[in-house]
């Protein structure tokens, strides 16, 4: 009999068997048009220690970016930097031949912000975390 193991950090043997999986499964109902996620990253680097300091995380899949992370520190706020971000990554969608974009973030966060850039919302859970929202944006590329 198979067992159910909680693994508060999943090892790699695990997230793979997962995966690979999944991926399986989905080949299998959507034919050729469904590969592996393709992840990326844009990074905003310090320039006197090249380190990371933020920036935006996504992957790729049946034709559509999720963007996954995007962190701006707060002395880069403000300058255009989550701007740039978002239209760099908009450029990579459209160059990996992306049918449109999807995120979610929080009602603390910048809902606002990606409704500007042209991203409307497609869902939302309220109350979650407590006293806030989550929304879902969707924005189409041409």
């Amino acid at each position: 009999m198979v067992e159910i193991v909680l693994e508060t950090e999943p090892s790699a043997e695990t997230r793979t068997a997962i995966l690979d999986g999944l991926i399986a499964y989905n080949l299998g109902q959507t034919g050729d048009g469904f590969g592996p996620p393709k992840t990326l990253a844009l990074s905003l680097r310090d320039p006197e220690t090249g380190k990371p300091v933020g920036g935006l995380t996504a992957r790729i899949t049946f034709d559509r970016m999720f963007v996954e992370l995007l962190f701006v520190p707060e002395h880069l706020r403000g300058q255009g930097m989550g701007d740039r971000l978002m239209q760099q990554a908009e450029d990579v969608a459209r160059e990996s031949r992306c049918t449109g974009i999807w995120l979610d973030t929080f009602s603390f966060q910048a809902p606002g912000f990606y409704k500007k850039r042209g991203y409307s919302e497609f869902g939302a859970i309220a109350d979650y975390p407590p006293g806030f929202t989550r929304h879902f944006l969707h924005k189409t590329l041409v």
